[in-house]
C-alpha cells in the first residue's frame, strides 16, 4: 500500500490544473488495478472534478466515501464532493453533505469556509456570514481580531437568527 499511496502522491504532485488528461492517464491504470481503494477512487474524482468533469466525480466522490476514507482524506472529500454538487446546483445535497463533514470535523476551517459558500448560493447570505464571522472568530490568532472576538460572534449570532431556516416553529406567528 505504502507504494501505491506514494505513486498517487507522485502523480498528485505533478499535475497541471489546466490540463489534468495527464494526470487522469496516469490514474486510470491504478484505478483498473484497485478500484476498490477508497484513496485510489478519491484521487480519480478528484482529477475529474479538476478536469470539469462533474458528473463523473461526483459519482466516484460517493463510492470513495463508502469505501471507507478516514482521517484527513475523508475530509479532504467531503468538501470536495459538497463544494462539486454546490457547482452543478445541487445546493440541498451539498449542505447535507457538509452538514455531515462539520459534524466529522467541527474545527476544520476549509469545510467551514466551503459550507459558506453553499449557503450562499442556496440564497441563505445571512447564515453564510455568520458562518464565517465564527470562523474568524474561532480560527484566526490575532492582537488586533481578539478583542473584537465576543462582538463577532454576537453578530453571528444576530445573522444567524435572521436565517429563516432557523426559525423556531413554537415562536411562528399563527397569524401569517
Amino acid at each position: 500500500m505504502d507504494d501505491l499511496y506514494a505513486e498517487l502522491d507522485r502523480i498528485f504532485a505533478a499535475r497541471d490544473r489546466d490540463d489534468m488528461a495527464p494526470t487522469i492517464a496516469a490514474l486510470l491504470p491504478l484505478y483498473e488495478r484497485h478500484p476498490d481503494d477508497p484513496r485510489v477512487v478519491y484521487e480519480l474524482a478528484g482529477a475529474y472534478d479538476t478536469a470539469g468533469d462533474e458528473a463523473a466525480a461526483c459519482v466516484l466522490y460517493e463510492r470513495a466515501l463508502d469505501a471507507g476514507l478516514s482521517a484527513d482524506v475523508r475530509r479532504r472529500c467531503l468538501l470536495q464532493y459538497g463544494s462539486t454538487l454546490r457547482n452543478l446546483g445541487r445546493l440541498e445535497e451539498s449542505l447535507a453533505v457538509f452538514a455531515r463533514a462539520r459534524r466529522e470535523y467541527p474545527q476544520s476551517v476549509s469545510l467551514g469556509a466551503f459550507e459558506a459558500l453553499t449557503l450562499h448560493a442556496a440564497g441563505r447570505a445571512d447564515q453564510a456570514l455568520a458562518g464565517l464571522l465564527d470562523l474568524l472568530a474561532d480560527a484566526v490568532d490575532s492582537d488586533e481580531l481578539d478583542r473584537y472576538k465576543p462582538a463577532l460572534r454576537g453578530n453571528a449570532a444576530y445573522l444567524r437568527s435572521l436565517d429563516p431556516a432557523n426559525a423556531d416553529p413554537a415562536n411562528a406567528d399563527p397569524a401569517a
